[in-house]
């Protein structure tokens, strides 16, 4: 069996962890979901601290820093920043729901690659992820930040 990212093909993925993404917007890309979310800096450093959800309560202050975060960005129109905001919550809901689902986050078995059980993970997760959800949602049908992504895509395409 074929384990995940066994073939990839790094040369051809877009991101890559030595650009500052401030300084040069034009190589950041609009890629689906969560894309780039650990490798695009300097945001993923400016985020990444705030980003738990081991508790509902973590969760909660997590997603409001990150949503305050978001926030800032689009004050100073800085498209790219309030996009890996925006990752980083929805990343919040699809991490959180996988430890909802799997006892430990693990949805394949290291030594077989087997698809696990589901339903095996810890209900309180699903708390935490409502509330990435929530912010997530919020955030990503904000009218400046469909606004600043719309100019964005006019001009780096």
């Amino acid at each position: 069996m074929v384990k995940p990212y066994e073939n990839f093909d790094s040369a051809h993925y877009s991101w890559r962890n030595d650009i500052d993404y401030r300084a040069h917007p034009e190589a950041y890309k609009v890629g689906k979901g969560e894309q780039g979310v650990l490798i695009c800096e300097p945001y993923k450093s400016e985020i990444l601290p705030a980003w738990r959800f081991k508790t509902p309560d973590i969760a909660q202050t997590s997603a409001e820093t990150i949503y305050q975060q978001f926030l800032n960005y689009l004050t100073h129109n800085d498209f790219i920043g309030a996009d890996m905001a925006r990752k980083f919550l929805q990343m919040g809901f699809t991490r959180a729901r996988r430890y909802t689902n799997y006892k430990g986050g693990r949805k394949y078995d290291k030594a077989t690659s087997a698809l696990l059980n589901k339903g095996t993970g810890d209900p309180q997760k699903a708390l935490s992820a409502a509330i990435f959800y929530e912010y997530w949602q919020r955030a990503e049908h904000h009218a400046d930040y469909q606004n600043l992504k719309q100019q964005w895509k006019q001009k780096y395409g």
